[in-house]
């Protein structure tokens, strides 16, 4: 049977991981076969501070609290079981991060942010729109800020001002129009302010004037910066207000432009966008909910990164273009043998096998992994086997909506590890398979595991998630079979993996459920199979590893009856390892006893299963 064991990460003393292996041979040192486990990310923390000491506290607090989440997250992981997919059955804040996220892609789906162009290529134009509008703004800024540097610079030369003031006088007595302002008396306070005001709104530089007396300068001079900073709101408007109609212009003609437009977008809205993935659109049933869940649970049920995953696998599936990629034909030849589904597991989940041992074939890898259009060909056949069985799955939340992957490693020695082509067809795909399939895989069963695929194993783990490394399951040659027979019923096997199930069987369907019995070292082992009434029995046997000795014979029930030899005992080798199946046609009751004769020290496991037709 499968052993489990826990491996214990160094870097992280309190977490562990329970991770079934199964007689992996190891080379030179007897090491057991763990899986090296990834360290949890520390959280960054800013450097010591002698002033805030409660900050430190609390920031310890958090740490302590997320690695002990993290403790949790890996015990869940290691001791994995899928989830239901149930709304009702999830927690509540399960519930309320599957809340939280249907709300985002409705607004996305309003928004059309789906299929609105990808950022990136915008980002550069907005940063240009950016640096154009950032010089007109302060050109603007500058323009408004000359009056007030122009009166800075004026008011510390007094004599200048001065001359100014004497020189605005003349001017208001010859430019202005009686009717609107009176002659200002010549010593009247009211009537330097005013004069302080025409001289800032014409803007005009005076020629020299009189020297007046100094208590007047004095005087003037405080009006004026008392004045000026009253007058400066009013300069900013005068300035913008009777700028010349050209500037106008373009400036409010954008404004109205956006303001019918807006008008008419609030008056008729575009529909919402239609996103599907796998043929499940989204939000549109229960079976959303399902696809959503997937990304939850990948993202730990952080809404946010959730999100943003859904987004890059939409995108990616647009880029990709998989709806052409399930229309074309022909681009994986020769590769139907090296994966393939084949039968179902004990809870119902489709099994995937890949044979990578059938890349030992030269022709086939070179017209697989020969150049980088072939690896990219490779991959795209792959893409479009896995999404057209996803596609076959029960997306509603009491069916089976994952698969359990079996990868097959016999006559592959070294064969993925020195492989340069195919390593990296392998690291690719795999990339993939996490990036955009999230939550697709119940359990992955590694069989016919040579010792170097620990070290390739450990090559391999940073590509993976500790929730992913947490459904492998490890065995060697000798366990094989056993460990399949752990999560797929015998029946449900190929027969190359130890089990029963034949291409093109006639005699037995997965239907006919194998019995299963151990014959126990150095033992006889005796199976009777009864016949209650006249007609042809047809049984099938087969002893995992076998090397043992088998014979049949028929014993009647009838007193003084003969007993007819159906089957001559003989020794049947590992190499002559397949199914044995039998008919025997009897007119009269009895029964078929089988023997089985185990001279090794090891126990054996036997499988057999039978039938009875009626006779024509």
């Amino acid at each position: 049977m499968a052993e489990e064991t826990k491996a214990t990460n160094p870097e992280a003393p309190c977490a562990t991981e329970n991770i079934v292996v199964s007689d992996v041979p190891v080379a030179e040192k007897p090491t057991s076969t763990i899986v090296e486990k990834e360290a949890p990310p520390q959280a960054e923390t800013e450097p010591a501070s002698v002033e805030k000491p409660a900050a430190e506290e609390v920031a310890e607090g958090e740490k302590e609290k997320e690695e002990a989440s993290d403790e949790n997250k890996i015990a869940e992981s290691a001791s994995f079981k899928e989830e239901s997919n149930k709304v009702d059955d999830l927690i509540d804040p399960e519930k309320k991060a599957l809340e939280e996220f249907k709300q985002l892609i409705q607004e996305a789906l309003n928004k059309h942010e789906f299929t609105a162009p990808s950022p990136p290529p915008l980002a550069p134009a907005k940063e240009e729109e950016k640096k154009v509008e950032q010089p007109k703004v302060e050109e603007k800024k500058q323009e408004e800020a000359m009056p007030e540097e122009k009166k800075e610079e004026e008011e510390p030369k007094t004599e200048e001002k001065e001359e100014e003031e004497a020189k605005t006088e003349e001017k208001t007595e010859t430019c202005e129009t009686p009717a609107e302002v009176p002659p200002p008396p010549p010593a009247a306070e009211p009537v330097k302010e005013e004069v302080v005001e025409k001289k800032v709104e014409e803007k005009e530089t005076p020629p020299p004037a009189a020297e007046p007396s100094e208590t007047v300068v004095v005087e003037k001079v405080e009006e004026k910066v008392e004045a000026t900073e009253e007058i400066k709101e009013t300069i900013v408007h005068e300035v913008t207000a009777p700028a010349p109609p050209p500037c106008e212009e373009p400036a409010a003609s954008p404004a109205e432009e956006e303001k019918p437009k807006e008008e008419g977008g609030a008056a008729s809205p575009p529909p919402p966008e239609e996103v599907s993935i796998w043929g499940v659109p989204l939000l549109a049933d229960e079976r959303s909910d399902v696809i959503l869940l997937k990304f939850l649970r990948a993202r730990d049920f952080k809404v946010k990164e959730a999100f943003a995953m859904l987004k890059s696998v939409v995108a990616w599936r647009k880029e990709f273009k998989i709806d052409e990629l399930l229309e074309e034909e022909g681009i994986g030849e020769g590769l139907e043998k090296v994966v393939y589904i084949h039968g179902v597991d004990k809870e119902g989940h489709p099994v995937c096998y890949n044979a990578f041992g059938e890349f030992q074939d030269k022709e086939l890898y070179s017209n697989t992994f020969s150049d980088a259009e072939k690896r990219a060909k490779f991959l795209r056949w792959y893409i479009q086997f896995l999404e057209k069985n996803i596609r076959k799955l029960d997306f509603t939340p009491e069916g089976t909506c994952t698969i359990v992957q079996v990868t097959d490693l016999k006559n592959s020695p070294g064969l993925l590890l020195f492989k340069k082509e195919l390593r990296q067809a392998t690291n690719q795909a795999l990339q993939l398979l996490q990036d955009n399939y999230p939550e697709f895989v119940a359990k992955q069963v590694f069989i016919n595991v040579p010792w170097w695929y620990v070290a390739y194993n450990r090559m391999i783990s940073p590509f993976l998630t500790q929730r992913t490394k947490s459904k492998f399951v490890f065995a060697g040659p000798t366990r094989t079979a056993e460990t399949l027979f752990k999560y797929i019923a015998p029946e449900q096997v190929p027969v190359q993996y130890g089990g029963l199930s034949k291409v093109g069987e006639e005699e037995f369907t997965t239907a006919n459920v194998a019995t299963e019995e151990i014959i126990k070292p150095t033992c006889k082992h005796t199976i009777e199979l009864p016949i209650t009434e006249a007609g042809t029995l047809v049984w099938e046997v087969r002893v995992v590893g076998w090397d043992v000795s088998y014979g049949a014979e028929f014993v009647p029930s009838a007193e003084g009856g003969y007993t007819w030899i159906v089957q001559k005992t003989r020794k049947i080798g590992p190499a002559d390892e397949q199914a044995i199946c039998c008919t025997f046609k009897i007119g009269e009751p009895g029964k078929v006893v089988l023997t089985f004769e185990n001279q090794t020290s090891k126990k054996k496991k036997l499988l057999y299963r039978s039938k009875t037709k009626a006779s024509e």
